[in-house]
Order: structure tokens, then C-alpha cells, then sequence
């Protein structure tokens, strides 16, 4: 739905400018939004609007400082270069990131999983001017939908069996019910859909792990990775490291 707000306005503009006048204008309902960072970027990955969740979260008190800035310039050194290489291809490919689990800001100032959706903004005439994205924090499972226990057993399986391959045919099987309803309903408890719950609980599990001696590559066959490639790909996008790197922070 953003996505679509943002293509309207961009329609009838020329440039990142005539743009902003427009979307000016949403910024007192993009404000009250508190679980959600959202942004318009330049050419050059520099902010040129954000909402008052994502200033509060650069560690700012208002919009202003924040604006001509890059994600690297103002996020701590762990997760700003990620996000500005992320804004680099959307902006240089026409790349759109959508459902990117990742790590961000929570309001606490600690860091927290979220799914990010980014955009290229064209002109009229077809030329990239900038780029839309949002940053949803992922919430908590949802315990009343009436499929929570069938996917809470999912979820045990998971989080006991991350370091091997794990199929969706396996956790199929002990939800009882078809892959199209595993996926639907483990959006609806979770957010996330199947492959990404295992992601995350890998993820979570090499972020431990580096803050020990063990070899990467090690590490990466300890979370369920027989590539160390791929290992190092997912660590990347989630992070903006690569393991190697991230350790060395």
C-alpha cells in the first residue's frame, strides 16, 4: 500500500523535488506510526523525509538533522554501511528489496528483527529520482489465531532442528495441514513465512556463535549452512557484514 502512494505521487513529477511538495503532505500520518521506519532517500542514499520513529531511532530529536545524511552517517557502524549498499542497488539496479528480514533499531535503542520493503521512485520520463522504503518492526506472535498451537510446534521444531535441513514437507506434517496453509497462517501468527522462521533462528544462532572463537566456517555448518557462501550471502543481508566482518566489529 505505501508502495502504491508513493508511485502516484511520483506520476506526474520531474524530480525528487516536485515529488516532496506532494509527499510533504503525509508526513503527520506517517508520523504516528510507531512500529514502522519510513523514508524517502535521494539519488545519493540521503534522506530526504523521515518519520518520527525512524529520527527517534537515529538517537535525534527532530527531523532536521537527520535529513541530507546517509543510513551510514547515522546509524551505528554494525548496521548503517548494510542499508546505504541496500539503498546503492535500488537506486543504481531499479532493485526492489521486498520482505528483507533484517536487523534494526527498536525504540529501546537495542537492536531487533524487522522486514524491510524498498522501492525505486521514477519519473515520468522513466529515470530513477530517489527511493521509498519502510522498515516494519516484527512483531510478537499472534496467541489467539486458532492455528497458534499446530504452529507452535512448528516453531519448537525449528528452533530444534535449524542446524540440519529442515522442509517444509517435515513441518507439514506436524501442522497437519497443506503447504499454501502453513505458509498463510505462519504470516498471520508469526509475520514471517516458513524459510524465513528458520532463517531468523539460524541467524540468531551464527550471531552467538561469532562472539566465540569457533571458525566461520564452522559456524556456519553448526546454523544449518552446507554452503559457506549462501552463510555468508544471508549473514550479509540481514547485517550488512559478512561474518569475517562482523566479527571483527
Amino acid at each position: 500500500m505505501m508502495h502504491s502512494v508513493f508511485a502516484t505521487l511520483c506520476r506526474g513529477s520531474e524530480s525528487i523535488e516536485q515529488l516532496m511538495t506532494g509527499v510533504a503532505q503525509l508526513l503527520p500520518m506517517l508520523d504516528v506510526i510507531p512500529n514502522a521506519a519510513i523514508f524517502i532517500k535521494d539519488t545519493q542514499a540521503r534522506y530526504l523525509l523521515a518519520n518520527r520513529t525512524l529520527v527517534q531511532r537515529c538517537g535525534l530529536k527532530q527531523l532536521q538533522p537527520l535529513l541530507g545524511k546517509t543510513s551510514a552517517e547515522v546509524f551505528p557502524a554494525q548496521l548503517g554501511p548494510g542499508y546505504t549498499e541496500q539503498d546503492r542497488r535500488v537506486l543504481e539496479e531499479g532493485y526492489v528489496l521486498e520482505d528483507q528480514l533484517e536487523l534494526h533499531l527498536y525504540g529501546t535503542r537495542e537492536r531487533g528483527w524487522c522486514l524491510t520493503h524498498k522501492w525505486p521512485l521514477y519519473n515520468h520520463k522513466g529515470a530513477i529520482i530517489g527511493l521509498a522504503g519502510i522498515s516494519v518492526d516484527l512483531q510478537t506472535a499472534s496467541e489467539t489465531h486458532p492455528a497458534y498451537q499446530r504452529l507452535a510446534a512448528v516453531d519448537a521444531h525449528i528452533r530444534a532442528h535449524f542446524n540440519r535441513r529442515v522442509t517444509l514437507s517435515e513441518l507439514t506434517r506436524i501442522a497437519g495441514i497443506s503447504v499454501a496453509q502453513l505458509e498463510r497462517y505462519c504470516k498471520r501468527v508469526f509475520h514471517l513465512t516458513p524459510r524465513q522462521m528458520i532463517q531468523k533462528v539460524r541467524l540468531e544462532h551464527a550471531h552467538r556463535l561469532l562472539h566465540t572463537d569457533m571458525p566461520i566456517t564452522e559456524v556456519a555448518l553448526q546454523c544449518g549452512y552446507t554452503d559457506h557462501s549462501a552463510f555468508t550471502r544471508q549473514f550479509k543481508a540481514s547485517t550488512g557484514f559478512t561474518p569475517r566482518q562482523y566479527r571483527e566489529a
